[in-house]
């Protein structure tokens, strides 16, 4: 195991070249976005063009088709990224509690042991505060927090009163108003001054996230009538429980046209999709440009997704579905090694920051629950039992609230005069309770505070409409992924703080929990 992991450190200096900075570690860039569906791309067989770049650069690097968040809200899924832990572990359920984070070291840190440069462009809305970095220039749904210019101002008053929740026209602004292409603009400037050090740089769209408005020409690249119809509708809520049928009712209320808009709010999406993939094509080219991409490692990705008209819903809130809890991740540039199909394996957003302390040749820190996945994405060897599943946490905890709860939206801030579709989905009573999901193979288990279980074939259910758990027929496959979830959350228990002085804690170069050691060797 440490021939492998001197092997993958090497790989690392090695794949340095003759660009602008001259270091003998890797750049790294992660390009995320915020809420964005896993399947509607050109590679998992979507029929329109959406991330035609993505999809290129996947084809000839690593891609993951069955990539998770750890849970599907952004506040604990970014923190999960920067820090390697689950929820559970770092404290942060909700989009609320970061003065509750725990951890040891954080990627941040880890980033500056090593005499890296840092910055952020975009959505932060993580533990992390642009202080932190040594340039920060943020922005959020509703523009650039520090609005500079006229168009900057013009823009965010557009977003804060014409289009609070969506707008079914046109952007009355050109695209280069729109945050994607102000952060890929700021992102080009600071790497190309980055002349002595290796950088990282967290490049960070706050879209497709709601507001769902886009300009044209990608207003009209999506019409509503071309555009292939979701697999499920309304008439499927009565399948999914109280907490999706909760969830509908509060998005009639503050969308009462919301049937009647959905495919008009989905070509938006895909055209906010569609302009994030030419901002990445430019900022990809720029870099090849400056002779930088050989000398950085890229990583793509979202935080979570988004319902996208699936039962009849848009943004999240309720249950942990596909459509929710599975992201995008494509590794490019220095070291990886291609692979056109996507690679075989269950991965986590909580394995990035594991993997970037490989791929640097920093140590993982204490308390990191992830687990590297830089052998495999350089073509090596590795356990495949380690990623043969993997766990999705959901909910504040407590009881679950129900319909008839003495709450109203407006007590909840869900619904707040003249912001329709506002933050109005991660509530009370969408949140409420606890549910855990495990992914295996083409099976699907979900169980909740209460052992109310859910069990799919994602292969011949996708949308997760048929549920098969406590059927007879299925009761082999039911233990089989009850017993995985178990393995998950026992593995999952914070280490932290780890046995003082008298005892020994165990871990491995990679942080993987299957070992064997003819595979790793």
């Amino acid at each position: 195991m440490k021939k492998e992991l001197a092997i993958s450190v090497v790989s690392s200096i090695l794949c340095i070249t003759t660009g602008v900075a001259q270091t003998n570690k890797p750049n790294v860039v992660i390009i995320m976005t915020d809420q964005q569906r896993a399947d509607l791309c050109g590679r998992e067989g979507f029929p329109m063009a959406v991330t035609p770049f993505a999809d290129s650069l996947a084809l000839s690097n690593v891609w993951f088709d069955k990539a998770y968040t750890v849970a599907p809200a952004s506040m604990p899924a970014r923190c999960s990224m920067f820090t390697g832990r689950f929820p559970t572990a770092t404290h942060v359920r909700t989009n609320h509690n970061t003065p509750d984070m725990y951890y040891k070291k954080d990627m941040l840190e880890v980033f500056k042991e090593q005499g890296y440069k840092t910055a952020l462009v975009g959505k932060n809305h993580a533990h992390v505060k642009g202080k932190d970095f040594d340039y920060c220039e943020e922005y959020f749904h509703w523009g650039k927090n520090r609005r500079d210019t006229q168009e900057d101002k013009d823009f965010a008053f557009f977003l804060n009163n014409k289009a609070r929740g969506q707008y079914l026209e046109a952007t009355p602004f050109s695209p280069e108003a729109q945050n994607p292409v102000k952060i890929i603009t700021k992102a080009l400037a600071w790497a190309a001054e980055q002349k002595d050090s290796a950088f990282f740089m967290w490049v960070s769209m706050p879209e497709p996230h709601n507001p769902y408005q886009i300009s044209e020409p990608y207003f009209s690249m999506f019409s509503p009538e071309k555009i292939p119809a979701t697999l499920t509708n309304r008439k499927d809520l009565s399948k999914k429980g109280d907490k999706y049928a909760i969830l509908a009712e509060l998005e009639d209320t503050s969308c009462p046209n919301l049937a009647e808009d959905l495919p008009r709010l989905r070509g938006n999406y895909l055209g906010m999709l569609r302009l994030i993939d030419d901002q990445t094509k430019r900022l990809i080219d720029g870099f090849q440009a400056a002779g930088l991409y050989e000398n950085t490692i890229f990583v793509i990705l979202s935080d979570h997704g988004d319902y996208c008209g699936e039962y009849g819903l848009i943004r999240k809130g309720a249950g942990v579905p596909e459509c929710l809890t599975r992201i995008p991740m494509i590794w490019a540039g220095c070291g990886i090694h291609p692979q056109s199909a996507p690679m075989d394996a269950h991965v986590s957003i909580a394995d990035i920051f594991p993997t970037i302390c490989t791929a640097i040749g920093a140590d993982i820190p204490l308390g990191v629950q992830g687990r590297s996945l830089w052998p495999m994405l350089i073509g090596k060897s590795y356990p495949k039992k380690e990623f043969s599943s993997i766990m999705v946490q959901q909910g504040f905890g407590g009881e679950d609230f129900t319909r008839d709860e003495p709450l109203t939206f407006v007590q909840e801030g869900a619904l707040q005069p003249n912001k329709i579709a506002h933050f109005d989905e991660l509530n009370t009573w969408t949140q409420s309770g606890t549910e855990r999901m495990v992914r295996k193979d083409d099976w699907k288990l979900v169980l909740d505070n209460y052992g109310r279980g859910e069990l799919y074939n994602l292969k011949a259910d996708p949308s997760e409409i048929n549920n098969l758990y406590n059927k007879k027929k299925y009761a082999s496959k039911q233990m089989e992924l009850l017993e995985e979830l178990m393995t998950w959350e026992l593995r999952v228990q914070d280490p932290l703080p780890v046995p003082r002085n008298r005892y020994h804690f165990k871990r491995n170069p990679f942080n993987y929990h299957f070992t064997n050691e003819k595979e790793t060797l």
